[in-house]
């Protein structure tokens, strides 16, 4: 009999902490889904839906199918704040990148003050984006400005008018904005270096290779996955800049900083047009899947 009981009670005993255990693990996960369904997920399902629709806040919605595709295919802002944000994307994502690692790998090694030149690097990431981007006009203003005092110096007659200039305002944004960024992703690459075993670098050494084939064969293999991290970090950033370009030229001069996520704002937030604004997001959410899929099915390769 007591045996009985026993078998009995522990298949229910079993139950009893099988449900408390999954009334815990939803005690835990419950806070965070809350908040990333009221801020992420209901207003991204709410864009997809308003994308087909002509809205504008006071009045009811009205479905219009694809009316706003078409007109976005027929609209010259469309295209122009597509090609600025490739533009953006492709200065900005290799340079940073590659000033990232470059930095990483000069200051992986044992200096003196080391800690302080990477608190240094790392200070833009963290500084308010709004006085980084005002220090920045200022130093790129065509007349006082200290970078084109700097190149008047070396024998430049005629320097860049930079941000006030329809061909310089988006290399003078890359510049910006890898100077900010490039701190963050060094962080990153500091981290994948001290994972690399010495005794790799010391074999190689006493086999006679030389510091860039160390380089090549030991460490940039050794990265690839911080390397892909930081790739789809910083294609995803690229896309969707819209503060730097906001606070430094407004998109100007003309529409030659024009980016996807600001003609998003504007048509919007500004003008009313919510059906049409979430159909451009629509597009830019498309874009940067179909990039960041592609990179991974390039890593994909590479692991084979």
């Amino acid at each position: 009999m007591v045996s009985t009981t026993a078998s009995a009670s522990t298949p229910r005993t079993r139950s009893r902490l099988r449900r408390r255990n999954t009334l815990a693990g939803w005690s835990f996960i419950l806070p965070n889904f809350i908040g990333f369904a009221a801020l992420t997920l209901v207003p991204v399902v709410a864009t997809m839906a308003l994308a087909f629709m002509k809205w504008n806040s006071y009045s009811t919605p009205e479905w219009v199918g694809l009316d706003n595709f078409r007109r976005m295919v027929d609209n010259a802002n469309f295209w122009t704040a597509l090609y600025n944000t490739t533009y953006y994307a492709v200065g900005h994502v290799p340079l940073t990148l590659v000033a990232a690692l470059g930095f990483a790998v000069l200051l992986n090694r044992k200096l003196r003050g080391v800690r302080f030149f990477r608190t240094a690097l790392f200070f833009p990431y963290i500084t308010s984006l709004v006085a980084v981007a005002v220090v920045w006009n200022m130093l790129f203003s065509p007349d006082a400005g200290p970078v084109n005092q700097f190149l008047r110096a070396v024998g430049v007659d005629s320097p860049p008018g930079w941000t006030t200039s329809t061909t310089w305002a988006m290399p003078a944004l890359i510049i910006t904005s890898v100077w900010r960024d490039m701190g963050y992703y060094m962080v990153l690459y500091l981290a994948g270096l001290q994972t690399i075993p010495g005794e790799l670098y010391e074999a190689a050494k006493m086999d006679g290779a030389s510091p860039w084939q160390r380089f090549r064969h030991i460490t940039l293999p050794s990265l690839r996955p911080t390397t892909f991290f930081v790739l789809i970090m910083l294609t995803i950033s690229s896309f969707k800049v819209f503060d730097l370009v906001q606070v430094m030229t407004e998109g100007g001069p003309g529409r030659s900083t024009l980016v996807l996520s600001q003609l998003i704002f504007r048509e919007g937030i500004e003008q009313g047009r919510f059906g049409y604004s979430s159909a451009i997001a629509m597009v830019l959410f498309v874009v940067v899947l179909l990039v960041t899929v592609v990179q991974f099915r390039l890593q994909q390769r590479k692991e084979r």
